[in-house]
């Protein structure tokens, strides 16, 4: 008798565990779903992320200065960087770097290995407007012509015909120049080609502005000027890229973007990077 009454015992016991167990998984889902959660398992949708204060990832280069780069110190700074680090703020979240190369940043963004990728991108394709969005632009470039200070000869695009113009040959900037009808003496990459303007063996060399800026803003003895620039219309913007689908989230970095740009802080880091507020056309 009474070992039946023990394993009738044993077994209430059993019952109680298994009851209060699933009561606590239940409290455990309760509060998974209305969002009492610690602040460390916050995972989900980027906008989750943002709207709970939670960790971004950002893909970038590290290798592209002055957009994104690693300063003497070892630390990871650029233009593209430190705006990322500013619209965070905006929004009330930290940010995690993860630096990648130029050919896997995209992919790694489709695959879900960052939430957004600030690395200098415009949407000029088809495809990547078929699979990527972009926030509002952050920066704007186009093309700049670079010639010695001493030439005055050339002020418009329509000056450089029969002009030797130093390019690398497959790039739009030397097809640019070509059909300009200019003579085209070939190069390796920008630098070649700003010291054969430099050598007077060329007379005058395109590229994008932005590099010509941080160019001619780091060595104000280079002996070159501007000659001329692309107009407002000509110029491509560059902002956050992110996987479509992510509207909202897209629309609050948006927003963040919009109120650096009003608050002067675009323009400061513009000045800091470039010498010249690049944040509007």
């Amino acid at each position: 008798m009474l070992k039946k009454i023990t394993l009738a015992a044993a077994a209430a016991l059993v019952l109680a565990a298994c009851g209060q167990q699933a009561e606590q998984k239940a409290q455990t889902a309760s509060g998974a779903a209305s969002g009492n959660t610690p602040a460390q398992s916050v995972s989900g949708s980027l906008l989750e992320r943002i709207n709970h204060k939670g960790t971004i990832t950002v893909g970038t280069e590290g290798t592209y200065a002055p957009f994104t780069y690693h300063d003497g110190a070892g630390k990871l700074t650029g233009y593209d960087v430190e705006v990322t680090r500013a619209v965070a703020q905006k929004l009330g979240v930290q940010v995690e770097f993860k630096e990648t190369q130029w050919d896997a940043m995209l992919s790694g963004l489709k695959s879900g290995r960052f939430d957004l990728v600030a690395n200098q991108v415009s949407l000029t394709t088809p495809e990547r407007r078929a699979t990527f969005d972009k926030s509002a632009d952050y920066s704007y470039s186009g093309p700049m012509m670079l010639v010695r200070q001493d030439e005055s000869g050339i002020k418009t695009l329509a000056d450089i015909k029969g002009r030797k113009a130093a390019q690398t040959l497959s790039s739009n900037y030397g097809e640019m120049a070509t059909k300009a009808g200019a003579e085209i003496v070939p190069v390796d990459g920008m630098a070649q080609a700003l010291t054969l303007v430099q050598q007077k063996r060329a007379e005058l060399t395109l590229n994008d502005s932005l590099a010509f800026l941080d160019y001619l803003k780091k060595n104000p003895n280079s002996g070159l000027k501007t000659a001329w620039q692309a107009g407002a219309e000509e110029k491509l913007g560059s902002g956050f890229i992110v996987n479509k689908g992510n509207d909202e989230a897209l629309a609050k970095i948006s927003t963040a973007v919009e109120e650096l740009r009003k608050d002067g802080t675009l323009k400061k880091l513009g000045e800091e990077f470039f010498g010249t507020d690049v944040s509007v056309k």
